[in-house]
């Protein structure tokens, strides 16, 4: 059964706050209490959307109250009662108490009960454009700027081809069965290393799902101490904690009816595993600080790239936690494993920064392609994407060269990505000339390619004759394609 929108009744009076309670039971939640400071205490505790009180009360008044409520508890909506007398004071009060609406006394349970309907619907309309805002902030930039044109794309599945890619690449079964998986409503893990595109991959599945017209909210578990990242997911009440100095709503109920991406989900600890299986299991989340939960419900996309399975194996991850978020286990390749896939990805990620910086340019020279092929990236995405920016703000002309590559790109030029792992000097084994070899063709070709293949330039700086360098050249094979 979904949860009923909660209202307050302050009122000292209890024949009063009896009937305003029986008008209201049948559609709301109803708290009650005899005087502000009762209805202090009890907000400390409870959630509540909309309050309806009495103007005339011993010690605080009504106005006084709702002024005390609107500083501690903005998002209440409020609605106070009250006798004709009372009017100047009431209207004094109106805009520092930030009233919602003024209902004179006797009043009627129909009126009411309108009254009170509409103030419901208000708190949900408040609460719709946090989550609409909360999409806004959490977009990529360039998603940000689209925001609309997204919407009308998520049922094509946009978001899937957005993931840059070649033809033949591995990805492409990864998106395939992502695509296939979307639209059935299971909690998916998705493991990789750093920079891959997990988050692009949680976010595709998101648009290509029911839920794709609702909120997509992340949150980085391995970040946060267990009390914030609780707080950060489930909300918290007001003093609930050191610093909590207001309520605030969790992201799992700001992603009511959407999505949630759990990253590095591997990185959390027992205690909060334990919290988070509830929630999985319950559909109920308890922000901290309060007696009451709330139902939610939450799409999980959860990544990690951890090996959770020896992590349960070993003790360190719940095996129930694991079950849970594995309904469906999405494994994103590393970029070393999928080398075709550089060259489009390395002009996708020029294309965005030189609009970004406002430097158009041509594009790679093919000499710094095969150094970008080469290197056997273990940032992955994020790593290349961090070179090609690099790079467009050193260049001073229409392509950007192999010169302009960092020294650790450079250094893997002398052999190809398939061989990064498989060389000497990278293994440790061999004998030591072939080691020296294999270092020595590296660090020419680095040169060379620094000094844009002037000879002279690179003899100079190795300390060789250009006589000497040649020779070198030639033992190596290493020529100017």
């Amino acid at each position: 059964m979904p949860n009923l929108p909660t209202v307050l009744v302050v009122d000292d009076e209890v024949r009063s706050q009896e009937s305003l309670r029986r008008t209201l039971e049948e559609e709301f939640e109803v708290f009650t209490a005899s005087g502000a400071e009762e209805a202090l205490a009890l907000l400390e505790h409870e959630w509540v959307h909309v309050i309806l009180c009495d103007q005339r009360m011993p010690g605080t008044s009504g106005v006084d109250f709702l002024r005390q409520v609107r500083e501690r508890w903005p998002d209440t909506v409020r609605i106070i009662l009250s006798g004709f007398t009372e009017t100047e004071d009431i209207i004094a009060g109106i805009n520092a108490a930030g009233i919602y609406q003024y209902i004179t006394k006797p009043w009627h349970p129909d009126s009411l009960l309108l009254s009170v309907r509409a103030a419901a619907q208000l708190h949900r309309l408040q609460r719709e454009n946090q989550q609409a805002s909360l999409e806004l902030r959490t977009s990529e930039p360039v998603l940000r700027r689209r925001v609309e044109a997204k919407r009308e794309a998520l049922k094509s599945r946009y978001d899937f081809v957005r993931l840059v890619r070649a033809k033949d690449s591995p990805v492409n079964r990864v998106c395939q069965t992502a695509q296939r998986i979307a639209s059935y409503d299971i909690s998916v893990l998705i493991t990789g290393e750093s920079g891959t595109g997990k988050e692009l991959l949680a976010r595709a599945i998101h648009s290509g799902s029911s839920r794709a017209d609702r909120v997509f909210v992340i949150e980085n578990c391995g970040a946060l101490s267990d009390t914030l990242l609780e707080s950060e997911l489930f909300g918290h009440k007001r003093g609930a904690f050191t610093g909590a100095f207001e309520n605030r709503i969790g992201l799992f109920e700001q992603a009511d009816g959407g999505t949630i991406f759990l990253d590095e989900i591997g990185d959390t600890s027992p205690a909060f595993q334990v919290k988070l299986l509830r929630v999985l299991q319950e559909g109920e989340i308890r922000p901290l600080g309060s007696s009451r939960t709330r139902s939610v419900d939450v799409r999980v996309i959860s990544a990690t790239n951890r090996d959770l399975e020896d992590d349960v194996r070993k003790g360190r991850f719940r095996e129930d936690l694991y079950y849970r978020l594995t309904t469906f286990a999405l494994r994103v390749p590393p970029l070393r494993e999928r080398p075709n896939d550089i060259q489009p990805l390395a002009d996708h990620l020029l294309d965005e920064a030189a609009r970004a910086l406002d430097k158009p340019v041509r594009g790679f020279t093919a000499e710094a392609v095969d150094c970008l092929r080469a290197y056997h990236w273990p940032g992955n995405v994020r790593e290349l994407q961090n070179e090609v920016v690099r790079m467009l703000a050193l260049a001073d002309g229409e392509y950007l060269g192999a010169e302009l590559l960092t020294p650790r790109v450079l250094r893997a030029v002398g052999q190809g990505p398939e061989d990064n792992d498989l060389t000497p000097t990278a293994t440790g084994e061999g004998l030591l000339k072939d080691r020296l070899e294999v270092l020595e063709k590296s660090v020419l070709k680095e040169t060379l390619i620094r000094h844009r293949w002037n000879k002279s330039r690179a003899a100079e700086e190795l300390g060789l004759s250009r006589v000497g360098l040649r020779a070198k050249l030639q033992r190596f094979g290493l020529e100017r394609k």
